[in-house]
């Protein structure tokens, strides 16, 4: 009886050893590509210099205030590591017949696309943040135009303000109430620019946007 039943469990694990050993070569294989990919975008994003726009928009004093230690580079290589790695895990569900993880994990792969386009989202706000201040405010300052401060913070407010949005709607977190803010702010947004431009701002404008084609030209 004992023979038998060593017999049998020597015929399982000599069945399931090919399976076995291809789902450790699966997980050595996607966990060293994606880790070389992750540091590979890593190591591209650092040398676009993206953080020196996160120092300048004031991100980095603020969450220093925190005691948080934000790397846009390494967060983003992070990102694709574990997305290429989530599809290696897919492929071992599967060779390990395991129906329930594999669909979990479909599931999880499916909303990373929400997830890195929000992080798009963030990092085309950093841009237009950084430009608005480089640009807009500074020749608004340079003219000394007044309340030049006020109106720049007003600028990266409303940037900000669209971006969360933007974002907490992507990431589909109450996407109705979010989208009808979306829509409530953007024409509140229109209605004061309006109002302001009507009520003596068009010189101002005018003038922003000739310094604003003159330093591109």
């Amino acid at each position: 009886m004992f023979q038998e039943t060593f017999s049998k469990i020597g015929e399982a694990f000599i069945e399931t050893l090919p399976s076995f050993i291809e789902i450790i070569l699966v997980f050595i294989i996607g966990w060293y590509i994606s880790k070389w990919i992750g540091q590979g975008i890593a190591r591209f994003l650092e040398k676009t210099k993206i953080n020196q726009i996160i120092k300048r928009v004031g991100w980095q004093e603020s969450l220093a205030k925190m005691d948080i230690s934000f790397n846009i580079p390494r967060t983003l290589g992070e990102f694709f590591r574990w997305c290429i790695f989530l599809l290696f895990l897919m492929a071992i569900a599967e060779i390990a017949q395991l129906p329930g993880v594999s669909q979990f994990l479909v599931q999880v792969i499916s909303f990373l696309p929400n997830i890195f386009i929000a992080l798009l989202i963030f990092l085309l706000a950093l841009l237009a943040v950084d430009f608005s201040q480089k640009i807009v405010i500074g020749s608004l300052e340079k003219e000394k135009i007044t309340y030049s401060k006020i109106l720049g913070q007003g600028i990266r407010s409303s940037i900000w303000m669209l971006a969360a949005l933007a974002i907490l709607y992507q990431l589909k977190i109450v996407p109705a109430l979010i989208l009808s803010g979306f829509v409530a702010f953007l024409a509140t947004l229109t209605l004061v620019i309006g109002l302001a431009f009507g009520l003596g701002g068009k010189d101002m404008a005018k003038k922003i946007l000739e310094d604003i084609k003159n330093k591109f030209s």
